[in-house]
């Protein structure tokens, strides 16, 4: 039998799972990028792999959890067969809690996190002097502590994922010619052409801003405070991340509104202050109309195929995403859930 051949466009975190998933089971896989792999937001520095709350349960939400919950043995896999480190640890994530309400809540939703998470990881609420010197400040006294978040590295996973795709005979250029099936992973320019042709917006570009902090904690959970990931890395630097900007003229800017994340990082996490700054970085995460990724068959090319949208939960996703993408593709196998299919973002959804 003839080896499949698969062509995918976009070496960001969709492209690469999708093309490492395709290769896993047999296909002869070609990366197409101009800007090399992990160009565009998927090479940034944040990497906070979170799960969505356990209540008001939906396919969305399923669909992360398996992710999540398959990524420790996909990214082992990657960097056994690449020898690159993504950075990966599943070192779970601490939240304050903000007034009597949330923290009614919060504990409500133990039970649910134990019934929907399957036993697989725990949603707890503890005391903050129970979390140690490394923790969010909380109004309450009280912090919502889970065992499902893990962190990686964005820049290092992508870079692990290319080093594992090319050794195991796929290909990743910045230019040539398609061959077989083809999947479009071209991020957030990508959506502009369906935007065009569709005269409506059907997906876009979010702009978020990050900093790289010289503070090593290798070993402790993510925090999540004001809005902001605070997510520890294993080469010893502390990710903080990020602003959500819908209109911008720089892409790859930074201005003071990462200055202002800085500040609120700081005041909400005293373990930060004093930390040196090592970089700042910015990026424009796709995002579909649905909010959900876009995955299936591509709305503009008969025959071909798309993979975009990952946003602010791409990472997160892309174990799951690569799977049910090359069983598409490869099989004819439909695994895809209805609010991810291009239709629901397509005008008359």
């Amino acid at each position: 039998m003839a080896m499949a051949e698969v062509t995918v466009r976009g070496a960001g975190i969709f492209g690469l799972a999708v093309a490492w998933e395709c290769l896993r089971r047999g296909a002869r896989v070609r990366v197409i990028d101009p800007g090399g792999r992990g160009a565009g937001s998927s090479g940034g520095i944040v990497g906070a792999l979170a799960p969505h709350v356990p209540e008001n349960w939906n396919d969305k939400k399923q669909f992360q959890l398996d992710a999540l919950l398959m990524a420790e043995g996909w990214w082992q896999e990657v960097a056994e067969a690449g020898g690159g480190d993504p950075g990966y640890a599943r070192s779970g994530r601490l939240q304050p809690v903000a007034d009597d309400h949330a923290l009614a809540l919060a504990r409500a939703r133990i039970e649910t996190a134990r019934e929907l998470w399957a036993g697989h990881a725990a949603w707890e609420v503890i005391p903050e002097s129970e979390a140690g010197d490394w923790r969010p400040l909380s109004p309450t006294g009280w912090l919502i502590r889970d065992t499902l978040s893990a962190r990686m590295h964005p820049r290092r996973a992508c870079d692990a994922l290319a080093r594992a795709i090319t050794a195991r005979g796929g290909e990743i250029v910045t230019e040539g010619a398609t061959r077989g099936a083809v999947i479009h992973a071209t991020g957030w320019r990508g959506f502009d052409a369906l935007n065009d042709a569709f005269g409506r917006a059907v997906g876009n570009g979010v702009k978020g801003q990050a900093a790289l902090l010289d503070l090593a904690m290798p070993d402790a959970p993510q925090l999540f405070a004001e809005g902001i990931h605070v997510v520890p890395h294993a080469d010893g630097t502390t990710a903080i991340g990020s602003t959500s900007e819908r209109e911008f003229d720089a892409p790859d800017s930074t201005d003071a509104q990462l200055d202002d994340v800085i500040a609120r990082a700081r005041a909400a996490v005293p373990a930060l202050a004093g930390a040196q700054v090592l970089e700042r970085w910015a990026g424009v995460r796709p995002r579909a109309r649905s909010r959900a990724p876009m995955l299936g068959a591509h709305p503009l090319h008969p025959g071909e195929f798309i993979a975009n949208g990952g946003f602010k939960i791409g990472f997160g996703m892309a174990p799951k995403v690569g799977a049910v993408m090359a069983a598409l593709i490869l099989d004819g196998r439909d695994e895809i859930p209805a609010p991810f299919r291009p239709e629901a973002s397509l005008p008359g959804a």
